[in-house]
């Protein structure tokens, strides 16, 4: 008996005698960790995107187009890709070329691009983690993963949930789901960090309406 075969029989063994019809299987965990407001949940979630490294920004409606200008401005950015339905007014203060979100681009254009404006589903804050699901605010998952500035914007608090299963309940499991908790960040075996080797070497997040 080989290994594949040995674990093959595991699993089989562990699911004698379950039900495979539809059963659904109990989920008696719980949902979401402690009892917050929705004032300390947004704090979670905000201090959580910092413990990754992720730069938080808070704003209004009104604060958000000379906000996005501003931050565009002191990363040099002089190009910006855009997903097809990002609202026109958030870069109508910015000034810059803006980059369509297209089929047809090729990475190293991509690469080529400055930084990457997106809004976002859902952000979970007991793990500081945005989600994306390629809504047309969103655009394709390949735009935020090869520009090396993020940044993405939250309304706060309709998009923001307290756990990880509240998310699952809310999104829709069919579509391109990306979870970013960070910016890109990977170690070698001596533990040193290197950024941007997976996706954007930094990350800022605006939180809109709090």
């Amino acid at each position: 008996m080989n290994s594949r075969e040995r674990v093959l029989g595991r699993v089989r063994r562990a699911l004698d005698g379950v039900e495979r019809h539809g059963t659904p299987l109990p989920r008696d965990y719980l949902p979401v960790h402690g009892n917050r407001s929705t004032a300390e949940t947004v704090e979670l979630l905000a201090e959580n995107l910092a413990d990754y490294r992720a730069i938080v920004h808070r704003t209004d409606e009104d604060g958000l187009p000379p906000l996005l200008a501003r931050l565009l401005a002191e990363r040099g950015s002089r190009t910006v890709l855009v997903p097809p339905e990002l609202p026109h007014r958030w870069l109508s203060a910015a000034g810059l070329v803006l980059v369509p979100d297209r089929a047809e681009s090729t990475p190293a254009e991509l690469d080529a691009v400055d930084s990457v404006v997106t809004g976002c589903a859902l952000a979970v804050a007991e793990t500081g983690t945005i989600v994306l699901d390629g809504s047309l605010d969103q655009g394709r998952r390949r735009i935020t993963l090869v520009p090396d500035h993020h940044i993405c914007v939250i309304r706060v608090p309709e998009q923001v949930v307290g756990s990880v299963p509240q998310a699952l309940a809310r999104l829709d499991p069919t579509r391109p789901l990306t979870w970013i908790s960070g910016p890109s960040a990977t170690s070698d075996i001596e533990l040193d960090r290197v950024e941007g080797v997976h996706g954007p070497r930094a990350l800022e997040v605006v939180l809109v309406g709090w």
